[in-house]
This record gives structure tokens, C-alpha cells and sequence, in this order.
């Protein structure tokens, strides 16, 4: 889909993921990095590959259909890229930001044509599209139908397009807001409970609930019940985020670390995407269920992955208050892993995206990091598209980065800059009725 331009592909001889998000972040940042006050493709089969440490990872805690060999062999000679959903997300939600209005209102009204035309199951999309036939390409072996989380993600941005263009006086700025609505409508998330207390992540006509992944948290699927409880034709009663999502053995935490008490979430919070990707669109800053401030338990998190960095456990090379932050990305000894303290896969990695993103949380800390990696480490970091995915510096210097763009990584750098600099992002999906109404009620004040 050469008009799919903002989608993660995969080409024979170079990599190309998020490079089409990540092409305006260079000019976004160093613009904004100079005004900033001091004080604040390989083949298939090889991303496929690097993609089976992070889902081997998480398979254990949440009980994944297993990624083999022989799966990763048998679709590694496809031809043609591969179109993710979870990507279209972060085009369609940074538009608003890094493209002048005629352009991203072009790109939009090409993006959503394309989601409005390929398969989805009960109004869900599935994970990845074959470009070239807008068929699904199976994301692991019984994983070829409807993706709840992927498109609870992506509805985020359609919601948060709706918003930008719905009042427009240009009839193809409405029309694109339209269509995003009717996207967001025909989605059927009562459907993914299985009539049960419980919401589910895949559903599959070959399949149906084989894999049977409950979702539960906390992590970064906390939109997902937001937006379920949200929907004006297909809602969730609130019991299922009280029995299902809050219903797990790494929902509550209660402990501190260097003296940060942390509310909920895995030891030390889990990679810091959990505090991104749900949190774009939805405001963090006031939400509350009566007992946790999700801002502040977000601000935590981070705030432990800073201080964590000071204490340095593993000795680590450089790790300090320029250089911490540390989240699921590209890795340059293992492919792709969550670097989350506290496990074997903190490596000495550091991923830029960790700490740049969370500068709604951490502006002074955050700060330090842009300047260390733009300033002092320069062209070593931040490339043609902007900074790279990961970075090393214990190892020796033709290994320490990995020069590759993903876009989920890329996304919400842009975003979480523009939220903390004007709100944008955040004040666009937070006065959506249907939103509001979700929130409260599932118990959320804001």
C-alpha cells in the first residue's frame, strides 16, 4: 500500500519501520530542543526474529500461543511488506502535530480509506495487513483475526482526529472525521468479552478464542477498557474492568523504591511504554479512581527508572542522571527486548524514547537526556529521521546504537512533546462526550 505511507514495512535489504513517522521528528525536535529552557529493512524472517524475545518474554505472564521456528521459516520468504495497525496509530495521532493541516488532512483521508476497506472481526482490526493484497498476515500462529489492544490504540487517534476536524468549515476535512467516527463505532468490544466478566485481546474466524488472552494490568493496555466502556454502540459494563483488568498479580503494587512509593504495576513499573502508549490521547494530569492519581502514579514510575539509573546496580557504563530511561525497543545484543530493571534484560541498554517521552512526567530529567544525547553525543545518536531507537555505551563503539526507527517508539516522542508543550493531543481526545462518559463510568473523576 504505497498510499498506506505512515505504516511500519518491512523491506528485503533494509529497514524501514517507522522511518515515514520518524521523517518530520528530526526538524520537530531540533526546533523545539533549541527553544527549550536549559532547567526543564531486513528480511522478513529477521524482524520476525527480533520479535520473538519481547513476545517469549511476555508469554510466560500472560499466556501467548508460542512463536516457533518453523512459524517464523514458513512466513519469512513472503513477498511484500507488511502493514501493522499498532503503527497506523502513531501516524494518524502525530498528524495533527508534525504535518501542515493540508497534508496530514491528505495522509489521514488515505489512512483511514485503508482501514475502512481491509478485513476486521467484529469491527476490530487485526495486528498486520499484506500491503501489496490488503489480506491479513498472521502476527503468530493462531493470531489472524481481530487485535482488541492493537485497535484500542489505534480508535485513540481516530478519536483524537474526529475532535481536530469534526468542526471544520472544508467538507473533506468533515469527511475524514466522519469516517473516523463511523471506524470508531462499528467496533464491537462487548463482543470480545465472550459474554463472560472478562475482555479479551484476539478472536479469529479460523480460531475463535484459542489463544484466550484475558486482558489485565497494569500496563499498557489500560485505553483498551477506557475506550470499551466509552462506546456508544458496543460498550462494556464496568464490572468487566473491575474483574478482569484489576484482576491480576501485577495490578497493585503497594511497595517503594529509592523511596517513591508506586501504586500499581510490576516491580519498579515495568518498561516505561506503560506510561506512554495508553496516555497520548487520555489525560493522566487529574484522573483519579478515588484512591490512585494516575498522573502521579505515572510521574513515579518514571522518577524510579531516573533513580534506579543514579543507583546503577549492574555498573553499567554512563548510566546516570543524563542517560536512564528504559522501555521495550531495538537492542543491540539481543534484537529487541523490554530492558525492564529489576530483570535480566536491563542490559546497559538505554532507549531514547523512554525518558524523551516522558517529559510530561519528568521535565527537568527528561531535559537532560534530549541535551546529552542531541548535544554532547551528536550525530552518534540522532540520524537523518531524528534520535535511534537504542543505545549501549558499555559496548564497543561500532555496536553501541542501533540505527533503526520504530514507530512506537518514534510516535510518542512527538507526541508527549507536543502535551507538554501546548496540551494539544490531550485537550483534543478529552472532550470527546463518549470518553467522558466512560470514564465515569468505570469510577474516574478527572
Amino acid at each position: 500500500m504505497s498510499n498506506f505511507l505512515w505504516a511500519v514495512q518491512f523491506v528485503e535489504g533494509r529497514k524501514r519501520e517507522g522511518e515515514l513517522v520518524a521523517q518530520y521528528n528530526r526538524k520537530i525536535m531540533e526546533r523545539w530542543i533549541k527553544k527549550a529552557p536549559t532547567s526543564t529493512m531486513e528480511s522478513t524472517k529477521a524482524a520476525l526474529a527480533k520479535l520473538i524475545s519481547y513476545h517469549k518474554e511476555i508469554e510466560a505472564i500472560r499466556g501467548d500461543d508460542p512463536i516457533t521456528e518453523e512459524y517464523i521459516l514458513a512466513h519469512s520468504s513472503s513477498k511484500g511488506c507488511i502493514t501493522t495497525v499498532f503503527h497506523a496509530y502513531y501516524s494518524i495521532i502525530t498528524l495533527p502535530v508534525s504535518l501542515v493541516r493540508t497534508q496530514a488532512v491528505a495522509q489521514l483521508d488515505n489512512i483511514t480509506r485503508f482501514l475502512d476497506r481491509v478485513e476486521r472481526f467484529h469491527g476490530a482490526w487485526a495486528h498486520w495487513y499484506a500491503s501489496e493484497t490488503e489480506q491479513v498476515y498472521p502476527f503468530s500462529p493462531f493470531d489472524d483475526g481481530g487485535n482488541l489492544v492493537e485497535t484500542a490504540f489505534l480508535t485513540e487517534g481516530l478519536i483524537v482526529v474526529r475532535e481536530w476536524l469534526k468542526d471544520s468549515k472544508d467538507e473533506a476535512e468533515r469527511a475524514v472525521a466522519k469516517r473516523a467516527d463511523k471506524l470508531w463505532k462499528e467496533i464491537e468490544w462487548d463482543w470480545y468479552t465472550q459474554g463472560t466478566d472478562s475482555l479479551y485481546w484476539h478472536w479469529s474466524k479460523n480460531y475463535g478464542w484459542k489463544m484466550n488472552h484475558r486482558i489485565t494490568g497494569f500496563d499498557e493496555c489500560f485505553i483498551t477498557y477506557v475506550l470499551a466502556a466509552s462506546s456508544p454502540t458496543h460498550p462494556i459494563e464496568g464490572k468487566v474492568y473491575e474483574a478482569c483488568y484489576k484482576n491480576s498479580s501485577y495490578y497493585y503494587n503497594g511497595k517503594e523504591y529509592y523511596g517513591i512509593p508506586l501504586s500499581l504495576g510490576m516491580d519498579y513499573g515495568g518498561p516505561l511504554f506503560f506510561t506512554h502508549y495508553s496516555w497520548l490521547g487520555l489525560d493522566p494530569r487529574g484522573l483519579t479512581d478515588g484512591t490512585v492519581n494516575f498522573f502521579e502514579r505515572n510521574r513515579a514510575h518514571a522518577l524510579i527508572h531516573y533513580n534506579y539509573a543514579l543507583d546503577n546496580p549492574k555498573h553499567h557504563k554512563d548510566y546516570g542522571a543524563n542517560l536512564w530511561g528504559f522501555t521495550s525497543s531495538d537492542d543491540p545484543l539481543v534484537g529487541y527486548c523490554s530492558h525492564h530493571p529489576g530483570t535480566p534484560d536491563e542490559n546497559g541498554t538505554v532507549s531514547p524514547t523512554a525518558a524523551i517521552s516522558s517529559i510530561v512526567y519528568t521535565p527537568e530529567q527528561s531535559m537532560a537526556v534530549i541535551r546529552h544525547l542531541y548535544e554532547d553525543l551528536g550525530e552518534q545518536l540522532f540520524g537523518e529521521y531524528g534520535f535511534y531507537d537504542a543505545y549501549n555505551p558499555s559496548l564497543a563503539p561500532e555496536k553501541q546504537v542501533v540505527r533503526h526507527y520504530l514507530a512506537i517508539d518514534q510516535g510518542p516522542i512527538i507526541v508527549m512533546i507536543e502535551n507538554y508543550r501546548t496540551g494539544l493531543i490531550w485537550n483534543l481526545m478529552m472532550q470527546d462526550e463518549d470518553l467522558q462518559n466512560g470514564l465515569t463510568k468505570l469510577g474516574f473523576s478527572y
